[in-house]
């Protein structure tokens, strides 16, 4: 056990510690997370949870997939959060390993409650979610004072696969100046045309991000008019985080990774050049 562990709980036989991997860096994992990791005895972990975090796993630590992923063969939920209390029951230290934030879109809120209803104890370790984290390594701040004041974040499927009716987006349009949407690449068409039905601009800029933080991180830059098209042309496969607004344009001079690359970033977010722009970091 290191120094800084020392001052940290241990999980005990029979807990289940709810905990968020961050959207892929290994180094934003918390303390905690880390440190859960480090004594968990089964990982119960998701598909978007990177590689290279379970490689924190202590020696032995048995590892279990239960990846939910839109369109793909995966795990009922209800059978994910009875799994988790099965093995807690078995004496299991468990660590559910999600990526992001747990309560972030993240159903950690319903495995929290099968838990309770269950009454096995549990812990919550927040996490950083793509929505703020992976637009950061992106260079993309989801605020700025001379941009906004209003960031709604949503989710652009409910769960039975198609765009929620119960948002109202007629009211996220005139509402948020800034607008950052989970799981909305596929239906990308239908958002974008209800957004400008509800009269956002044509021409504001969006952004996809994918594989955020991550080695394989690639960002596409377009408009809301053009988003669909650009974005089956793109190639781009999900995992995505896409965020709508001005906040956009200060890429061009923010996209640090690109900067520790070497790429020549313009001091002018204004300069930024309108059309589609996909950049690989």
């Amino acid at each position: 056990m290191t120094d800084w562990q020392h001052t940290l709980p241990r999980m005990q036989p029979g807990e289940v510690w709810l905990v968020g991997a961050g959207p892929g860096d290994p180094g934003l994992l918390t303390l905690h997370a880390a440190n859960a990791l480090s004594q968990a005895d089964v990982i119960v972990h998701d598909a978007l949870v990177n590689a290279d975090c379970l490689k924190l796993a202590r020696p032995g630590a048995s590892l279990e997939y239960a990846g939910k992923r839109g369109g793909k063969p995966s795990a009922k939920q209800r059978d994910i959060s009875l799994r988790l209390v099965e093995l807690a029951r078995a004496g299991n230290r468990v660590l559910r390993l999600k990526g992001g934030d747990p309560f972030v879109f993240g159903r950690g809120g319903e495995e929290a409650l099968t838990l309770v209803e269950h009454h096995v104890p549990f812990r919550v370790v927040p996490g950083i979610t793509a929505g703020i984290g992976g637009l950061a390594y992106a260079g993309i701040p989801v605020t700025h004072r001379d941009t906004n004041h209003t960031v709604t974040f949503l989710t652009g499927h409910d769960s039975s696969g198609v765009v929620p009716d119960l948002i109202d987006w007629d009211g996220v349009a005139r509402g948020s100046q800034v607008i950052v949407m989970y799981m909305a690449m596929k239906h990308i068409a239908t958002i974008a045309a209800r957004l400008i039905g509800a009269g956002r601009a044509a021409d504001e800029p969006v952004a996809f991000v994918t594989d955020a933080s991550t080695g394989a991180q690639a960002v596409l830059e377009t408009t809301l008019e053009n988003a669909a098209a650009d974005v089956a042309a793109s190639g781009l496969e999900p995992p995505a985080i896409v965020v709508v607004g001005q906040v956009v344009r200060l890429r061009a001079a923010l996209d640090w990774m690109g900067a520790a690359q070497g790429r020549v970033l313009s001091p002018d977010p204004l300069g930024h050049r309108a059309g589609a722009q996909k950049d690989s970091a």
